[in-house]
């Protein structure tokens, strides 16, 4: 099987640069490496690309292997015909390998197998036959008739014959094929339920829907209340006309003497084994599609939410609220380090809101703060109020905004944190990571299990495997896609970078605090346990600002370093310009064609266009190009709202049928898919993203439940 043919094919790539890909993987290169450095092998396939890649060519590969072990089992069987070893090598996808498989695999103690055992396969075989016309059938079926074997009558017989036809029509790959077409063009999911309690399920407890316009979401709740009892679940298929359509591919003679028998298997095979069976098949393939939707949705917000832009050079408050233990304090400079600690209590029960104001008042003088950063959890929004209300007065002259906490009780309770501050409670750890979260969401959250960030929706729910391999590449592809300075980066965060594991990240951390700064990305290579090969794959991914060579400052690749050197020397400058003639240097770029430029220092065009880019802005964050973090000054309650209102918020969560938009009140607002964009869309995802900034009018309000519905249509 030429497994890069049929890549290439399906990827819409080239061969070549399917090939080369290929082998770069198969050679232990990492994804973003191969993305960012091999872009002439490859002919720049994308890291998405490499990805998708990555996962089908494992799939391939395994395919491969379990065909070999088929065709081995029936071969042993002595079963294996050329016409079934050309139909199983054909195979593209492993449900079609394992339907070609299943009359052959061993089963557990069933009727047919029985029957097998009692010797009555000749007889079933005579029914399948049906070339006797005339005769007497059940004087044929008593020649089987067998005391030692448990064959006591005809009837016995045939009905054991009967049962290893049922099971041949259970088996069969085209039946199996065609049944399940239908129940995707006319199967009908039925839910119904209840429960003396109200439950987040009561639009099912009534519900049909065809499995063809299932959306993911909905399959995975239904799931959900399934598992806990309150649904109950089926899928209906036209049953009649499915029997009726196997008959007319088994039924070859309609005058074949005991053609009842034939129209009793079929229907009993039908409706005993193979409806059941398939129906399990297309519940757990509409789950597994749902979870992969569900993993998408968590992913693509993951990166949203990781690639959220820092708040540079501010000293922020970070504040855990709470009600009975109080809202926890924590102020952190511009590069992160804890200046002080403290809690204040200024909700009920014990509202000592004089108090309160007088320790946010001396941390402000104390510190000169410049920020605030709340979490969203218990007690956010009447903490929201109280700084506002400090705002207003001008007790407090500094803005503030609302931070996800997701995960950071989870972060305060780790070995982690308990290293990073062994003598700080837990319970003020939560607010340093808000507040730091706020400042570099990157580096803070990589230091949480993304399972924990809960962006997405029914995360725990899905296969946790297959979800933690998605998320930590999304956590890898942006670590590496900002890059990571090395000299204040937590092992936590260099864990991430290509090439490295925590082991390494750990070794570097340790060499850092031994031997001090690092000056340049060579010096790694003392690193124990960091060789050549892991120096080629993370180099290009570290930062070091202020090293000896200004590349180091840059994605540019060590390997690189000559190209880059020659394409100075090109527009008349040298390395040390970088850091002192940086806007000429961009002008002159500017000017330059890169084609030509590529063929004159002898190097390929997408690795010389990624060296201009890189020396135009060296130690530029990606993350700086994207809309500011939304501040605020005031708050707003439910009673403030009215239908037509127009507000600026932010995004906190995107999911399969809408968004959710925090615009400063206690709960946040739903915009439903439909009214996300003048234009069709058929996901959220193609209109906004989380973190993004966006304008909504208020449609409706229901105190009752707290909820809002929110519009972005027709704003300008």
């Amino acid at each position: 099987m030429d497994f890069t043919k049929i890549l290439s094919q399906e990827l819409k790539w080239s061969y070549k640069g399917t090939e080369q890909a290929v082998k770069l993987l198969e050679e232990g290169n990492t994804i973003p490496f191969i993305a960012r450095y091999r872009k002439e092998a490859t002919g720049e396939m994308d890291e998405e690309t490499l990805r998708r890649l990555a996962e089908r060519f494992e799939y391939l590969k395994n395919m491969a292997k379990r065909k070999e072990e088929v065709l081995r089992l029936i071969n042993e069987q002595e079963k294996l015909t050329p016409e079934l070893e050309e139909s199983i090598k054909k195979a593209v996808t492993l449900q079609k390998l394992e339907d070609l498989y299943r009359p052959y695999r061993q089963k557990k103690r069933t009727r047919a197998g029985i029957a097998r055992q009692q010797g009555l396969e000749p007889l079933a075989q005579v029914l399948l036959d049906q070339a006797l016309l005339a005769g007497d059938l059940l004087l044929i079926a008593g020649e089987y008739i067998n005391a030692d074997t448990g064959v006591e009558s005809a009837e016995a017989a045939l009905s054991g014959a009967c049962d290893i036809v049922a099971e041949q029509v259970a088996d069969d790959a085209d039946i199996r094929n065609l049944v399940r077409k239908v129940y995707y063009s006319k199967g009908q999911l039925v839910v119904k339920g209840e429960s003396k309690e109200s439950t987040p399920y009561e639009m099912y407890y009534e519900y049909k829907e065809f499995v063809r316009t299932l959306p993911p979401h909905r399959t995975l709740a239904v799931n959900r209340g399934e598992k806990e009892g309150i649904l109950q679940v089926k899928i209906s298929v036209p049953t009649e006309e499915i029997i009726a359509e196997i008959g007319k591919r088994m039924i070859t003679n309609p005058k074949a003497l005991g053609l009842k028998y034939i129209e009793h298997a079929i229907t009993d095979g039908c409706q005993r084994l193979l409806l059941p069976s398939l129906e399990r098949e297309v519940r757990s393939s509409l789950t597994q599609t749902a979870e992969l939707q569900a993993t998408k949705v968590f992913s693509n917000n993951l990166r949203n939410l990781l690639l959220q832009p820092p708040v540079r050079e501010q000293i922020v408050l970070g504040i855990d609220p709470g009600f009975r233990s109080g809202c926890k304090l924590a102020v952190v400079d511009d590069t992160g380090k804890v200046l002080d600690i403290g809690v204040i209590f200024p909700h009920k029960p014990q509202q000592k809101s004089a108090e309160s104001i007088k320790t946010i008042q001396k941390i402000a003088e104390k510190w000169d703060l410049t920020a605030v950063a709340i979490g969203n959890g218990t007690a956010s929004r009447e903490t929201e109020s109280f700084i506002s209300q400090l705002i207003g007065e001008g007790i407090l002259p500094v803005k503030f905004t609302i931070v996800s906490e997701a995960g950071a009780s989870v972060y305060s309770a780790s070995p982690l944190a308990a290293r990073e501050f062994p003598d700080m409670d837990l319970t003020y750890r939560s607010a340093v990571s808000i507040a730091r979260r706020l400042q570099d969401p990157l580096a803070e959250l990589v230091k949480i299990d993304p399972k924990s960030i809960g962006v997405g929706q029914y995360q725990h729910d899905v296969n946790a495997r297959e979800l933690n391999q998605a998320l930590g590449a999304v956590v890898e592809s942006c670590v590496n896609t900002v890059g990571v300075e090395i000299n204040t980066a937590s092992p936590a965060l260099l864990q991430h970078v290509a090439g490295l594991n925590s082991a390494v990240a750990e070794a570097i951390f340790t060499v850092r605090e031994e031997k001090g700064r690092f000056k340049e990305r060579k010096e790694l290579l003392k690193v124990p346990r960091l060789g050549a090969r892991t120096f080629q794959q993370c180099a290009g991914f570290i930062r070091i600002a202020g090293g000896l060579n200004p590349f180091e400052n840059t994605p540019v690749h060590p390997e690189s370093y000559e190209i880059a050197c020659s394409i100075l020397e090109k527009i008349g400058f040298g390395v040390e310009d970088l850091s002192i003639k940086g806007a000429q240097i961009r002008l002159a770029l500017e000017k330059i064609e890169i084609t030509s430029l590529a063929k004159e220092v002898q190097a390929g065009v997408p690795t010389v266009r990624d060296i201009v880019e890189a020396l135009k802005r060296p130690g530029r964050d990606p993350r700086e190009d994207l809309p500011p973090v939304l501040f605020r000054q005031d708050v707003l309650s439910l009673d403030d709202l009215h239908e037509g209102m127009v507000l600026q918020g932010t995004v906190r969560n995107v999911v399969d049928f809408g968004a959710f938009v925090d615009i400063g009140v206690k709960q946040d607002g739903l915009v439903h898919l439909s009214q996300l964009s003048d234009r069709f869309i058929k996901h959220p995802m193609e209109a906004v993203a989380l973190g993004d900034t966006v304008k909504v009018s208020v449609l409706s309000v229901d105190k009752v439940r707290g909820r809002i519905s929110l519009t972005m249509k027709g704003i300008e």
